[in-house]
């Protein structure tokens, strides 16, 4: 099992990035994803998933309207689009997969993150 994470980088206040998160060892399209990030010294925090289908989004109130979570089952890859970063941002991103079995056993893997800096 692989989540490979990519696009993280340095940007200044007010710019865009877009992270990939590259998976392979499972059955992509049968996993909600979702994009967690953890600054330094704080816990890590849900910012955005995405269901299995693709169907469904939900974001921390703390990127609405400016991140948008997406997801190609064909090239097996979940995206974060980032617009009008701001230097609270700053974290490494991590993505994560997870399902939950017949009787409720969830299975969940993590990518091992990508850093991204919001600074001038």
């Amino acid at each position: 099992v692989q989540l490979v994470e990519s696009g993280g980088g340095l940007v200044q206040p007010g710019g865009s990035l877009r992270l990939s998160c590259a998976v392979s060892g499972f059955t992509f399209s049968s996993y909600d994803m979702s994009w967690y990030r953890q600054a330094p010294g704080k816990e890590r925090e849900l910012v955005a998933v995405i269901s299995s289908a693709g169907g469904s989004t939900s974001y921390a109130d703390s990127v609405k309207g400016r991140f948008t979570i997406s997801r190609d089952n064909a090239k097996n890859t979940v995206y974060l689009q980032m617009n009008s970063l701001k230097p609270e941002d700053t974290a490494v991103y991590y993505c994560r997969a997870v399902r939950y079995s017949s009787v409720s056993i969830p299975y969940i893997y993590w990518g091992q993150g990508t850093q991204v800096t919001v600074s001038s």
